[in-house]
């Protein structure tokens, strides 16, 4: 049975990002923060404190499909939720590039969950489907902080894994 068949409506990006209260991320996207762990105490990193663990909604488009070429300090754990599969790109300090893709089809071998340690390039890009988005939530631990982000610099890239730089030409912002 197709989804027109069994009746379902898929509400359109817009819908979901009012939903959602989501606003533009500045790695691509859409997102809001929806936890931080409060009623801990603050974990003292390099960067100064932190919140135990922080998550977000993370919502990738037709019109935004790109969540650029980024690196944070802290582990990240994915989850996803619903519309299109998103294929992630990691790259690892030695080089190493492994591909990922998230979506509803464990069949296939697409991941529900996906664990991204700190220090660890990624890129994401939404997968074509049946939706004009894909949804997913992240946890953060050591909570995120913005400082502890750094969007990828596509020369600095390309110097550092020049293995790599096609990819850097397409999931970079500049």
């Amino acid at each position: 049975m197709t989804n027109s068949e069994l009746n379902i409506q898929i509400p359109n990006a817009e819908a979901v990002i009012a939903a959602l209260a989501l606003e533009p991320h500045m790695e691509g996207g859409f997102y809001r923060r929806t936890f931080q762990s409060d009623l801990h105490a603050m974990v003292e990193i390099n960067g100064g404190q932190r919140h135990l663990m922080t998550s977000i909604y993370y919502l990738l488009t037709k019109d935004s499909p790109i969540g650029h070429f980024h690196l944070n300090q802290s582990d990240i754990v994915h989850y996803y939720h619903l519309g299109n599969p998103i294929q992630y790109r990691l790259i690892f300090p030695d080089g190493t590039l492994n591909t990922v893709v998230m979506g509803s089809d464990v069949i296939a071998g697409q991941c529900l969950q996906l664990h991204v340690p700190g220090g660890v390039w990624k890129a994401s890009q939404l997968m074509n489907g049946l939706a004009e988005y894909g949804l997913i939530s992240e946890a953060v631990s050591p909570g995120f902080d913005f400082a502890d982000m750094e969007l990828g610099d596509r020369q600095q890239l390309r110097e550092q894994f020049p293995e790599h730089a096609e990819l850097f030409g397409k999931l970079t912002q500049g």
